[in-house]
């Protein structure tokens, strides 16, 4: 009986280990990449959440609420700000009536982008993913609408919220052109994998880009030469006739 007993006592134990063990593991059980090593240019993410590897895809999380001083934040917020005067190409500002909120976006975006045989057109709603870790949206304010009449309404650093409170970028993100980086700068990426730079390039407003409102070559971020995208203060702003590669996914 004493032999027994001490059989199940180490069974007990060992079995209250491993749970123990297996909730220190969480994080192993979510990510099943864990091993490798994250690219050092998604680091550069710094509103995201978590970053995960799967396979051949980067996971990036993030709440979707700007990191910068906005109109749209509640007055309550040590983020709000007062805002007034004139807004992108020089409308004057006028305030939806919309205020930000926080959601729980999943990007998960090719590690290693590749020109799609097919482009697909870029959806309503978020197609790609800022360092701050805001969505960016394309150039519409709803099938086949301009933006014309929502100019108005980007606040200080040319962002909106959408009525249920999602923030986002149609144009260039100005906080992260002029406060944190520069225009030149790598600014996300969108859901193809793609990275998204500034409207300049070596000082100079960036000049011949193809119809997703691209071109290929060397950058800071990409020594070897990638495909990019650059925000332009003219039409589509962001992305063009579809993305230049195959599209992840993104929930909210």
């Amino acid at each position: 009986m004493k032999t027994f007993n001490a059989v199940l006592f180490t069974l007990i134990i060992g079995f209250l280990m491993a749970c123990s063990d297996g909730a220190n593991d969480v994080a192993d059980i979510m990510d099943p990449d864990a091993d490798q090593e994250i690219p050092a240019v998604y680091e550069k993410i710094y509103g995201a959440s978590r970053l995960m590897l799967d396979g051949d895809f980067i996971v990036i999380k993030t709440t979707g609420m700007p990191d910068h001083k906005s109109v749209y934040y509640p007055t309550t917020s040590d983020l709000y700000e007062p805002f007034s005067g004139t807004t992108f190409e020089g409308y004057t500002f006028q305030k939806n009536p919309n205020t930000i909120a926080s959601f729980d976006y999943t990007f998960r975006i090719p590690l290693n982008p590749e020109k799609a045989d097919r482009h697909a057109p870029t959806p309503l709603g978020a197609i790609g993913v800022s360092l701050n870790g805001v969505p960016f949206f394309n150039q519409y304010a709803g099938p086949n609408q301009p933006l014309t009449d929502e100019y108005k309404s980007f606040d200080q650093y040319l962002g909106h919220p959408t009525g249920n409170g999602t923030f986002h970028y149609h144009v260039e993100p100005t906080y992260l052109t002029t406060v944190t980086a520069y225009k030149s700068a790598l600014l996300g990426f969108l859901l193809d994998g793609f990275p998204v730079y500034g409207p300049e390039e070596n000082g100079a407003a960036v000049e011949n880009l193809d119809e997703f409102h691209g071109h290929s070559h060397v950058t800071a971020d990409f020594p070897e030469g990638i495909y990019h995208y650059h925000v332009t203060n003219e039409a589509p702003y962001i992305n063009g006739n579809g993305f230049y590669g195959q599209a992840g996914t993104v929930s909210q």
